[in-house]
């Protein structure tokens, strides 16, 4: 009976907080950024402008995810100004019926298609949408343009704030972040032969994602300029041996025992270094003797990675060899334009978001709903695209609001409007980013309650709120469930196999690339090249299949009968980098009718995966047990295996 009444693990993910530590300097900037506000309107007599602008810091809060400070401004300052606009929309059409419907919608269109492009646009159509249903749903002072300015006013209020430690921290942000995946590669090297080294791989690969992103996000505009990010991305590029490495010293035989500590405490000694800026000769390393191909690569890489880690000057373009020269702004800024206006996808979700939204506005519209902004807003949250799948955001909204919801009758119901909401305010200002590190239900949880206060402080309804709010959010959920999840067959015949099939020809491709002969002096760098891409797409297949994870069935159950091969696709890169790591330092090298041998089984897997048929039965193997690709061609087959009775 007790198995019987337990919730099922669809259901209950998303309501698992994850493990984070407190932030606590975005907690105090969260508090004054959003009670200062408060605390000078009260002393002025006008309340309803502190909330606007508290309301504008809050918009800052929830946007300030970036670690370097010019990424910060950036992520700040932008979606700022799309949300101001979205509130100068909204508040032309309040109180105008039918035409603050088409409005919403139309804005509902325009910011679900942007918000296909990135993380930055993503947060800057959320605010476009979010404030012009606040603009068209509450009476706002006047004139017009003031509302806006407000917001822009909070945001600013938040940019100073976090900008004031810039002087003191120049570099410190960047250093960290690069000394970090110096620290994941070592947690790797500590993690070789052991059930952990799969979970410690993908950290270090969304580690090595984001230092990549930081830095190549600079070096567009500041390339050959800055001589501190030259330095940082050569240190980057340095450990990419060492991450290469790391896959033949997980599978080296097991004659020759664990991997030394040795190797792992080389590689945190360099992040130490990387992390507090030194510069000079590198100290000696006092690193085991290599015994076989494995260690052999692995002392070498981590040689030249502390050459590099110290070295004071690195040449301004040595760091272009990895990854290549990032394009300029204006030509990332075309193709966004054009993937905007001719992308399949971004016209569905846009489509998708003003549906819901349409149909959100046009219920309260019929019906009476009382302050029935709350139902729109919540539509907006819950079908952000990157915020995970629409059904768990649904539920998980509906749980964050519930739970809000009971943290904000006690402040609504007891604490009389003036000067104790600055108090109350600052404790809940801080409980957003202590909440958001946790899952969306717990950030869901710590907006509700400041959002309602400062709904509360424009329109004086007091404990009233409480009830309307709860209901309104059931309603926002219940139009997203329906047209933006059960009425979409992409909900349902989700696309998972096709991302996976196409990570398992990827690799097909790779494994020809690894071990191709042909002369050429860009190959090792080609290789690096592809090896990333390759393993930052096997990264956003599994973030898509963990989202389909929580999807009710058949969807959920989909996933989870597929997730085995996802791992044995990964298991596959990396068996593919170890040996080629190993032939590079003296192991034998494969013929080429080895490598077509296990490209072709690689090439079978991911039609079947794509097409759904029933995957062909495997060739006669024409690879002994003692070939160069043996070990490697034993992964495929288990991948094989795997695979086979999927439906």
């Amino acid at each position: 009976m007790a198995r019987a009444l337990t919730a099922p693990p669809w259901l209950t993910e998303g309501l698992r907080p994850r493990s984070a530590p407190v932030p606590w300097a975005a907690a105090a900037r969260a508090s004054v950024a959003l009670a200062a506000p408060l605390a000078v309107g009260t002393a002025t007599g006008r309340p309803g402008y502190g909330a606007l602008v508290s309301m504008g810091a809050l918009s800052g809060v929830i946007g300030d995810t970036a670690d370097a400070y010019r990424m910060r401004v950036f992520n700040i300052a932008v979606p700022q100004l799309f949300g101001a606009l979205g509130m100068l929309f909204g508040t032309l059409v309040f109180g105008t019926g039918w035409t603050a419907v088409v409005t919403v919608t139309v804005v509902a269109l325009v910011s679900g298609m942007i918000s296909s492009i990135g993380a930055v646009a993503s947060v800057s159509g959320l605010l476009l949408l979010l404030n012009a249903v606040v603009g068209a749903g509450l009476p706002l002072p006047s004139p017009w343009w003031l509302p806006p300015a407000l917001l822009l006013l909070g945001g600013l209020v938040v940019l100073t704030l976090t900008l004031l430690a810039w002087p003191l921290r120049l570099g410190v942000p960047e250093r960290a972040v690069v000394a970090g995946t110096y620290r994941a590669a070592a947690d790797l090297l500590a993690a070789a032969g052991t059930p952990e080294y799969d979970g410690r791989r993908h950290a270090l690969t969304q580690s090595l994602n984001q230092s990549y992103d930081l830095l190549l996000a600079r070096r567009a505009r500041r390339h050959g300029r800055s001589p501190t990010l030259a330095r940082l991305l050569a240190q980057l590029n340095a450990l990419i041996p060492v991450v290469e490495a790391a896959p033949a010293a997980q599978l080296r035989p097991p004659e020759f025992g664990p991997l030394p500590a040795d190797y792992p405490a080389a590689v945190r000694a360099l992040a130490d270094a990387v992390e507090r800026d030194r510069a000079g000769p590198a100290p000696p390393l006092a690193l085991p003797s290599p015994a076989g191909p494995s260690t052999r690569a692995l002392v070498e890489a981590i040689e030249h990675a502390a050459t590099v880690a110290y070295e004071a000057s690195p040449a301004p373009y040595a760091a272009d060899d990895r990854l290549g020269r990032p394009a300029r702004l204006a030509v990332r800024a075309r193709r966004a334009a054009r993937a905007l206006l001719l992308s399949g996808a971004s016209w569905r979700y846009g489509l998708r978001l003003a549906l819901c939204i349409g149909l959100a506005q046009v219920l309260v519209s019929v019906i009476a709903v009382p302050r029935s902004y709350w139902v729109a807003l919540t539509v907006t949250f819950v079908m952000k695209p990157d915020f995970g799948s629409v059904f768990s955001r649904a539920v998980l909204r509906a749980f964050g609001t519930a739970a809000g919801l009971l943290i904000a009758i006690p402040v609504l119901a007891e604490v009389p409007h003036g000067w104790w909401d600055v108090p109350v305010m600052a404790v809940l200002a801080t409980l957003i980013p202590v909440l958001s590190a946790k899952g969306y239900a717990f950030q869901t949880a710590a907006i509700t309650p400041v959002i309602l206060l400062l709904s509360d402080l424009l329109n004086h309804q007091g404990f009233h709120l409480v009830l309307p709010r709860l209901y309104d959010s059931l309603i926002g959920c219940g139009i997203s469930l329906l047209a933006g999840y059960l009425l979409w067959p992409e909900s349902w015949h989700t696309r998972i196999g096709d991302r996976l099939a196409d990570a398992v020809q990827d690799t097909a491709s790779y494994v020809s690339l690894a071990f191709a002969t042909g002369p050429g002096p860009d190959e090792p760098a080609a290789r690096a090249r592809y090896r990333r891409r390759l393993y930052r797409d096997l990264s956003a297949v599994r973030s898509e299949f963990q989202r389909a994870l929580t999807e009710p069935p058949p969807v959920g159950a989909r996933a989870r009968a597929w997730w085995p091969v996802v791992i044995a696709v990964e298991r596959i890169v990396d068996t593919t980098t170890a040996t080629r790591v190993r032939i590079e330092h003296g192991a034998p090298v494969p013929t080429t009718a080895e490598v077509a041998a296990v490209t072709r089984e690689l090439a079978d897997l991911a039609e079947a995966l794509r097409t759904g048929e029933r995957l062909p039965e495997a060739r006669p193997d024409a690879l002994s047990p003692d070939c160069a690709l043996a070990r490697l061609h034993h992964e495929v087959r288990a991948a094989r295996a795997v695979a086979a009775p999927l439906p």
